[in-house]
């Protein structure tokens, strides 16, 4: 006879200090999902989604590398279970990219002349001074800025 697999997951400790901050974002996630899109740009109905992921994906980083409040083992099981986006957070750890709002904005291929995204560029260096980017709404992720 076979086994019968459930679907447990085992939580490592210290999982009941960050769950009721990560339940709350996916909850602001699942409304954003379901927000109402009337009015907007095609573009402009992602830009909530975004924004939360990247919340997240920052909240665990700053736990784990910059305050150092979370074990390793935590960390691993929060990028296995998809709380948090990990090729963002490799991104984040090298230099010039520490800021970067998401993955989209630093691909050429999704922009034209295949250069970064208009977020990308420094605030002193742009010719206009308010900008969105389309892809994800961020206002600027240059890390000089």
């Amino acid at each position: 006879m076979p086994k019968v697999k459930t679907n447990r997951v085992k939580y490592p400790e210290g999982w009941e200090l960050i769950e009721p901050t990560l339940r709350e974002l996916q909850a602001k996630m699942r409304e954003a999902e379901n927000d109402p899109h009337d009015g907007k740009r095609k573009c402009e109905t992602l830009w909530p989604i975004f924004k939360i992921a990247h919340q997240k994906s920052r909240y665990i980083f700053d736990l784990y590398h910059r305050r150092k409040e979370i074990s390793k083992e935590l960390y691993e099981f929060c990028l296995d279970q998809g709380y948090s986006d990990r090729n963002l957070i490799a991104k984040w750890k090298k230099p010039g990219y520490e800021r970067l709002c998401c993955l989209r904005c630093m691909q050429p291929r999704d922009h034209n002349f295949a250069t970064t995204c208009v977020c990308r560029v420094p605030k002193h260096l742009r010719e206009e001074k308010v900008i969105e980017c389309v892809h994800c709404g961020c206002k600027g992720c240059a890390s000089g800025d």
